[in-house]
């Protein structure tokens, strides 16, 4: 039996203007959009009536929302509890009027020269703060293994999951990601033991000996191995592009139309190989 799963991708890769967004992902086949900005204006800081507009938008051309990619997390651990706690209120706001209960987090930037372990406790206390709001208002927060966090490699993203201990923190796998931070066989060192708490699949490749972020299947990301083994194990659900194909930075990155649209045709090659649908 073929499998499904459902295509998503952040829009402000491909336009600012969330028209232009969901007219390329359409055209490519997806249902959903991951929704990180509009109009140049990231999801915390949407107001209302953006918010509404934006809502009225998906709801007439019938395109769902698969998550809300927010910032929360990708600030210095420095910065208080509240900080976050608060920005997060906004955020549920956001992707409770968007249909989506699922929301993207981080795991805390360090200073430099700070060594990472020594900033686990702060960021284990923070990221229950962010767990308890998060099950009292019914969303789930997909951790995403990001450059420069705490929760960046396997080993550190398990600590993570496994010390909140909160159904309501889950992971977001980025294979890329994974890459550039030295984990150069992501699958190998990372799927079986993070498997359990994967919920989300974020797609992009990269290249171990430059960094570079290219399309699926053409770095060292193991994306084939990957999708397979996710596959095997019935995982039903989204596969969201995310192809930093023009530019990359601390808040998004960026890919245009046309890189874009390679992307998920890249993406789609390896599915259709794998007799996965593409919903």
């Amino acid at each position: 039996m073929t499998q499904a799963w459902t295509l998503s991708g952040f829009g402000d890769e491909i336009d600012p203007d969330p028209v232009m967004q969901v007219a390329v992902l359409k055209a490519l086949g997806a249902s959903h959009i991951e929704v990180r900005s509009a109009w140049g204006v990231n999801v915390v800081d949407l107001e209302d009536h953006q918010l509404a507009r934006l809502a009225q938008l998906f709801a007439t051309a019938g395109m769902g929302v698969s998550a809300v990619a927010s910032p929360i997390g990708k600030v210095d651990i420095a910065a208080p509890v509240d900080h976050e706690v608060e920005r997060l209120g906004r955020v549920i706001r956001v992707a409770q009027s968007l249909g989506t209960e699922s929301i993207r987090v981080f795991s805390f930037f360090r200073g430099a020269g700070i060594a990472v372990e020594s900033i686990r406790d702060d960021v284990l206390v923070r990221m229950r703060a962010l767990a308890d709001l998060a099950e009292r208002e019914h969303v789930v927060l997909l951790h995403e293994n990001e450059k420069g966090i705490y929760g960046d490699i396997p080993e550190r993203v398990l600590d993570l999951v496994e010390s909140v201990g909160s159904p309501a923190v889950r992971l977001a796998w980025d294979s890329a990601n994974f890459v550039q931070v030295g984990v150069t066989r992501p699958f190998d060192e990372g799927y079986a033991k993070l498997r359990p708490y994967l919920d989300y699949l974020q797609v992009k490749d990269a290249v171990a000996a430059t960094g570079e972020v290219v399309a699926a299947g053409m770095g060292d990301g193991q994306l084939p191995e990957t999708l397979r083994a996710l596959r095997d194990d019935g995982y039903g659900g989204f596969a969201s592009l995310e192809p930093h194909l023009a530019a990359g930075h601390e808040l998004g990155g960026f890919s245009g139309p046309e890189a874009f649209g390679q992307a998920a045709r890249a993406f789609r090659a390896i599915t259709d190989d794998l007799e996965v649908e593409l919903l």
